[in-house]
């Protein structure tokens, strides 16, 4: 499984980003999903994680109410909708696969693919 993470960049405190992550290789749809990120200076943790239905979510508490994770089976892709960004969110955003039923999806180690990240700048 090859996973291409895209969509970050510089926005302004308070604005807007889509974040992406296309999967290749295998079957996407029985794949859970998650989003981690890393600061400068910090160890990677988790945001988000999905499950093959958008109807099993997870979010870190930081991000809860701000970020959407989604996902397009038919695209192979998802998607990690950031808002009301703010300085402290600047990070390497990676994006990561597993097609075992791990419970509950929020460490690194449930994890067997990783994407090469996708950086956001929020400046105040």
């Amino acid at each position: 499984v090859q996973l291409q993470a895209s969509g970050g960049g510089l926005v302004q405190a308070g604005g807007s980003l889509r974040l992406s992550c296309a999967a290749s290789g295998r079957t996407f749809s029985a794949f859970r999903m998650g989003w981690f990120r890393q600061a400068p200076g910090k160890e990677r943790e988790f945001v988000s994680t999905i499950r093959w239905s958008e109807r099993f979510t997870s979010y870190a508490d930081s991000v809860k109410g701000r970020f959407t994770i989604s996902r397009d089976n038919a695209k192979n892709t998802v998607y990690l909708q950031v808002n009301t960004l703010k300085p402290e969110d600047t990070a390497v955003y990676y994006c990561a696969a597993t097609s075992r039923a791990v419970y509950p999806g929020q460490y690194e180690s449930e994890y067997s693919y990783w994407g090469q990240g996708t950086l956001v700048t929020v400046s105040s």
